[in-house]
């Protein structure tokens, strides 16, 4: 069964109210989570590309990444839970597992599936949240990983956005 039904949360993921970009995130985190996320990514076989600014380089411990000068470019990591859903990923700080997804990628009920599926195996892994803003609004979750529930769920109500 469907953590979420499209028809009920079609809305925030409209990325002409949301925002292309929304902001994906676990709170709370630790050097340790991030090395969890990398070791789920190579666990699971999700193809990714790690890069810092042009160049491509292998996946780097968590660590190393995170112990960079504060003044070095910040780093991503692309993942694709399928070849037509990607996920970036931000080593900005330790202290938040930070992502994107683009909800033109996540129309309908199968790519909603997809990314339900993507949150709950870092929750999981994690067994912490993982939360969805809209773009430019940190802070307010529409939707995510609830760890109590073992599932993603609603976090605002789809009528009043």
């Amino acid at each position: 069964m469907a953590d979420l039904l499209w028809d009920d949360v079609k809305c925030f993921f409209d990325p002409d109210l949301m925002g292309s970009l929304p902001d994906m995130r676990v709170p709370d985190a630790s050097v340790e989570d991030w090395q969890a996320v990398l070791d789920l990514v190579a666990e699971k076989g999700w193809k990714c590309q790690y890069s810092e600014g042009e160049t491509v380089l292998p996946v780097p411990w968590a660590e190393a990444v995170l112990s960079r000068p504060a003044d070095a470019e910040c780093p991503d990591l692309r993942v694709w839970p399928t070849a037509d859903v990607l996920a970036i990923f931000r080593f900005r700080g330790d202290d938040e597992v930070d992502f994107d997804v683009d909800l033109r990628e996540l129309q309908g009920q199968e790519r909603l599936d997809v990314i339900c599926g993507f949150l709950r195996e870092i929750g999981r892994r994690l067994g912490k949240p993982v939360l969805m803003d809209p773009e430019g609004g940190y802070g307010h979750p529409v939707l995510g990983f609830d760890v109590e529930a073992d599932r993603v769920v609603l976090l605002a109500d789809p009528r009043f956005r």
